[in-house]
């Protein structure tokens, strides 16, 4: 499989060298795109040189910070118009070790459709994680489950990895949603179409390096959109019901 591995950036010079030596050692055949947004530090030009010396190492530069599922779309339209088999997200700061990486190859290359790197199945773990970011992100995906009526453990983790199939089924241009609610949207969608999702355990390691993007702005979106969403989908279901009802006393 030709493996394309995404990884956007904001402001993360100080981290991006070490997680791209990781990710090359780890799994030497894969390519790297770093997809940057303008970053004032400097990232974006530090990209560059990492690429011009190695040639599995591309750079999107993209004109300003219009977060992560922005970002992540803007990757994914690259690589798809490569020809590459499957892109995997991967975040910048190092709380996805790239060592996990081809465990979730692993399991694309077993059938799954989607692999989804898992912190809350049997065998993932945190590390340097207070107790409220536990509870929000264990919390969240509590919500999605009742929500969507989605089977996965961990809805929100977005060390994932894509057949570039999949990802052409998505309707990607219709994707407005950003951060959590990126990684919860296409999901949903990914499971509404039947695909084949595996939740492969990972060790999430908190970021040593550079500050955290989380704000309260990613939280409200994934609520609000969710909870529309499961809105949608039950009253989906309630129409079906009504259809079956009225068809069977037409047939009695």
């Amino acid at each position: 499989m030709s493996v394309l591995v995404i990884i956007p950036t904001y402001n993360e010079s100080g981290s991006l060298p070490g997680i791209i030596d990781r990710l090359r050692a780890a799994v030497p055949d894969a390519h790297v795109l770093v997809a940057d947004d303008n970053s004032p530090d400097g990232t974006g030009d530090l990209a560059d040189r990492l690429a011009e010396t190695d040639d599995h190492i591309a750079v999107l530069h993209r004109p300003g910070k219009a977060g992560l599922g922005a970002a992540y779309l803007a990757g994914f339209d690259w690589g798809l118009t490569r020809g590459y088999d499957v892109l995997v997200e991967m975040d910048a700061d190092g709380s996805h070790r790239p060592e996990d990486l081809p465990r979730l190859l692993a399991a694309i290359e077993a059938g799954a459709d989607v692999a989804l790197g898992s912190r809350w199945v049997p065998g993932g773990s945190v590390v340097n994680w207070p107790t409220s970011r536990k509870v929000l992100s264990r919390g969240g995906s509590l919500y999605t489950r009742l929500a969507l009526g989605v089977p996965t453990r961990d809805a929100t983790g977005g060390f994932r990895a894509y057949r570039a199939d999949v990802l052409r089924s998505l309707d990607l241009q219709t994707v407005t949603s950003n951060g959590y609610c990126f990684q919860i949207d296409l999901l949903w969608r990914a499971l509404q179409r039947g695909f084949i999702v595996v939740e492969v355990p990972i060790t999430f390691v908190e970021r040593e390096i550079g500050s955290s993007k989380m704000h309260r702005g990613i939280v409200i979106e994934a609520l609000t959109k969710v909870g529309q969403w499961g809105a949608a989908e039950r009253t989906r279901q309630l129409g079906r019901a009504v259809d079956r009802w009225r068809a069977g006393r037409g047939s009695a």
